[in-house]
């Protein structure tokens, strides 16, 4: 009996060792064969080249500077290998003197892993000329690997920092979000770069080799080249470097867009910043200047700058007056200085009044006492919708990220923000473009497009990306037939404004070349207390307290081809500290051959 169970259980434990043996060498076999096949086939990921942005004229305005990275080979980190790491990176600090040993230390041993066969990246860029004379002593050495790599330049470092954007090393958040991230180490963060990263990063490429067991290559199996592409700008380089000049020391905004089919031909947010200083990450020194600087040099002023707009909104709200059939060209009011409601005062800017005034004098001359009659009569709850269909409180579409929609103020807006109800004197001041009545530059460029040409377009900074030309869209059915019948009485009084002695902006636009239509605006930061009689003067007035100065046109009158929109922070009135910039951009314009 014993000799039974001995020779059952020795025949049990054949039969297990049997079956693990069949197991191994047949059922087993596919899914070594695959393992041994990933340690023969090494696959490389290739990072593109980013992709290069360019004027209309393709003058670079952010290209990629060629050079090197280097790195050291891996599991170094440990006793047995920490005196050759020491080696390696004591012979490159005194190869290359402008890094420091324990920073390139630091670097190995927080990227050293020993799930990876990569060698390890300490040095991510250096320029070509400051390596190329040391180029073969690094290669030869076994433990180092110098490689090609390229970092973002800016050639004109400030110029339209706020359009072309700049790149940043990744993060997390790109990690997570951007599977190429961790190859090209940067992406785009502002302005162009940021909004039109996917095209400027590309495509990875892929390389397949056949490798060792310890990691030398034997032959390469295939190659797929990475591929990223080209953007051509509307703007034009020349003009974007006379608007940085005339701007000079202001702070501001300003815009040039063609009219028929949104192209900008050049653009500002001032003052602006040095994009270079951020590839690499800027210091916290450089940091806080930005931060402190009282003229928000790191805002975006086109599309993030929210400001009250002033008079320059009244073409549209003179649209709601016609819409309304309440109004008509030929309504007058009679302005006395002030209009008296509740109690309170609301002044016009012209302490003696306007007298007996229509719609075309209130706009020519800015008479802020029409609006506000006119205003009460017809009722916040047709303005606003006028005013949000022909460009505000909305997204203009421009190309660049996060783009800011403002504010048109108006009974359902107020409850639920504020969860209050609205009162007649809000619809008064909202009628001029004050209150809580908020606009970026880009929006004001828009809506005098509108009245230009009575179509709506798309404003944009990039023309092609690669050979293909981008199409965005025009909306020409966006006035009402009132407003389609009524837009060249618009356009006339806007013309006015410009080319009439009584016009707000005809001293300072009287020297232009070409003959433009204008509209100007003043718009306060502060409030008048109702008890001052005689408003302080704008340049008695601390810096911070002076109104917003607006200055938007279009021209020439009779064939309309650019809008020129102008804000300039805490200017004070709008045709006088506008008014001159205006008038150069239409010479230059005029001297370049944008017009005629």
């Amino acid at each position: 009996m014993r000799m039974r169970i001995v020779f059952t259980f020795i025949v049990l434990i054949w039969v297990i060792l049997l079956v693990r043996v069949y197991y191994i060498s047949i059922k087993s076999n596919k899914y070594y064969d695959e393992i041994a096949h990933q340690n023969a086939i090494k696959v490389e990921r290739l990072a593109p080249l980013r992709g290069s942005i360019k004027d209309r004229h393709l003058r670079p305005l952010s290209v990629n500077r060629l050079g090197f990275r280097i790195a050291i080979k891996p599991h170094l980190s440990g006793r047995k290998g920490e005196d050759i790491l020491n080696e390696e990176i004591a012979f490159l600090v005194k190869t290359l003197p402008k890094f420091n040993f324990a920073t390139l230390k630091e670097r190995y041993l927080k990227k050293d892993s020993p799930y990876s066969q990569n060698y390890v990246e300490v040095v991510d860029f250096i320029s070509y000329d400051e390596v190329i004379s040391k180029f073969s002593n690094i290669s030869l050495r076994e433990n180092l690997e110098i490689l090609p790599s390229s970092k973002r330049h800016y050639p004109y470092e400030r110029l339209a920092s706020h359009i072309v954007g700049y790149v940043g090393r990744i993060n997390q958040k790109d990690l997570e979000e951007n599977p190429m991230a961790r190859i090209i180490n940067y992406t785009g963060r502002t302005g162009i770069e940021h909004y039109y990263n996917e095209y400027l990063q590309g495509v990875e490429g892929e390389r397949k080799s056949k490798v060792t067991a310890f990691n030398q290559e034997i032959k390469e199996i295939s190659k797929t080249l990475p591929k990223s592409s080209d953007l051509i700008l509307t703007i034009d380089l020349e003009l974007q470097e006379f608007l940085s000049k005339i701007f000079d020391k202001d702070a501001g905004a300003v815009v040039i867009m063609d009219v028929n089919n949104g192209e900008i031909l050049a653009a500002g947010s001032y003052p602006e910043y040095n994009l270079n200083k951020f590839v690499s990450g800027i210091s916290n020194e450089d940091w806080e200047k930005l931060m402190q600087n009282v003229d928000n040099p790191f805002t975006n002023k086109l599309v993030n700058g929210l400001y009250p707009p002033g008079s320059v909104v009244k073409m549209g709200v003179g649209f709601a007056f016609l819409n309304s059939l309440k109004i008509n060209r030929q309504t007058s009011f009679y302005c006395s200085g002030s209009f008296e409601l509740g109690g309170r005062k609301f002044r016009c800017w012209k302490k003696q009044g306007h007298a007996h005034t229509d719609l075309n004098k209130a706009i020519r001359e800015s008479c802020d006492d029409y609006f506000y009659k006119g205003s009460l009569k017809v009722g916040i709850d047709a303005i606003s919708p006028v005013l949000e269909r022909l460009g505000f409180a909305q997204k203009t579409g421009v190309d660049l990220p996060n783009e800011f929609i403002g504010t048109v103020p108006g009974r359902v807006w107020k409850m639920q923000k504020y969860q209050q109800p609205w009162y007649q004197g809000e619809t008064l001041i909202t009628s001029i473009g004050q209150g809580y009545f908020l606009s970026t530059p880009m929006q004001v460029a828009l809506h005098t497009a509108i009245i230009a040409t009575g179509k709506k377009v798309t404003p944009h900074f990039v023309k092609y990306i690669d050979d293909e030309e981008l199409e965005f869209s025009i909306d020409e059915n966006i006035l009402t037939p009132i407003e389609k019948n009524e837009l060249s009485f618009m356009q006339k009084a806007m013309e006015e404004v410009a080319n009439h002695p009584n016009g707000t902006a005809y001293w300072r636009l009287i020297n232009s070349k070409v003959k433009v239509a204008a509209k100007t605006g003043t718009a306060q930061v502060v409030g008048i207390a109702q008890d001052v009689k005689e408003r302080m003067k704008e340049e008695d007035m601390e810096y911070l307290q002076r109104s917003h100065a607006w200055l938007t046109s279009y021209g020439p009158i009779k064939d309309p081809k650019y809008v020129v929109t102008v804000l300039i922070e805490h200017g004070g009135h709008g045709g006088q500290a506008a008014g001159p910039i205006v008038t150069k951009i239409y010479n230059k314009l005029h001297e370049m051959g944008y017009i005629e």
